[in-house]
């Protein structure tokens, strides 16, 4: 359900959401009903209701000789967003003025190839995001990438908004597609090269200096990347590609 992911982005866990759904729907309750109407035994009903008071998402009152809970308005949902938005943009303000100089100075020397591999739908999620992260910030706004047919219906699976973020920050890609095939997208132009001596090579590589992204299939539907930071091998990739790319 679209409000349990949402609610995972604040901290809650599905248990705790459960319980909350349950009291809003219900009315105030016991520990009892509550387990009950949210299908949580007794024990991790109580702890989760701990916590969720401390995110003062509940309440609770005496009636007798029990406690009886009540969950506060969802208005607190988006107060909790709320100040999480504002302690990201203070950390990222501090990552950025005070942390990240101290970061870089343990970099290696650019001219050493800085190599990271990642696996599963997980890793090309990053590498995306990484391309996106990366080419907005350039003056030109533009990558080029090689990308095979056997490829494509994998490629964005982890990412299925990519095109549309893409071109949401006005980034442009030339793409050079190995086999017939590959849709129109808007800041995207597009020229083929036959597939006849590689036809069950699945691969993608982006170019955007300083960096190379190599994307490519094992076992079957299962991918791989490797993210390679090097200005000299970006460069000479970038002027292959720009070279083969006026020939065709």
């Amino acid at each position: 359900m679209i409000i349990h992911e949402t609610l995972r982005q604040l901290g809650l866990s599905d248990r705790q959401t459960d319980i909350y759904l349950t009291l809003l729907k219900q009315g105030p309750g016991s520990i009892r009903d509550i387990a009950v109407g949210a299908g949580i035994n007794r024990g991790t009903t109580y702890e989760e209701l701990k916590n969720l008071r401390a995110r003062s998402l509940v309440s609770y009152f005496p009636k007798g000789k029990r406690k009886f809970f009540c969950a506060e308005s969802p208005d607190q949902l988006v107060r909790i967003a709320e100040d999480k938005q504002h302690s990201l943009k203070l950390a990222t303000e501090v990552l950025r003025q005070d942390i990240l100089p101290d970061l870089n100075d343990f970099k290696p020397d650019s001219a050493t190839a800085n190599v990271h591999h990642y696996e599963g739908d997980e890793g090309i999620e990053f590498v995306l995001k990484d391309i996106l992260r990366s080419v907005e910030k350039d003056d030109e706004k533009l990558y080029r990438v090689y990308s095979s047919r056997q490829i494509r219906k994998y490629l964005y699976r982890p990412f299925p908004n990519f095109t549309r973020a893409r071109v949401q920050k006005g980034i442009s890609v030339n793409v050079i597609a190995i086999g017939d095939g590959g849709e129109d997208a808007p800041l995207a132009q597009r020229k083929w090269i036959s597939d006849s001596e590689g036809a069950t090579a699945a691969s993608y590589v982006a170019i955007y200096p300083p960096k190379c992204a190599l994307i490519s299939l094992i076992h079957g539907d299962y991918p791989s990347a490797v993210l390679l930071e090097s200005d000299a091998i970006a460069l000479v990739m970038k002027i292959s590609f720009d070279t083969l790319w006026q020939r065709l």
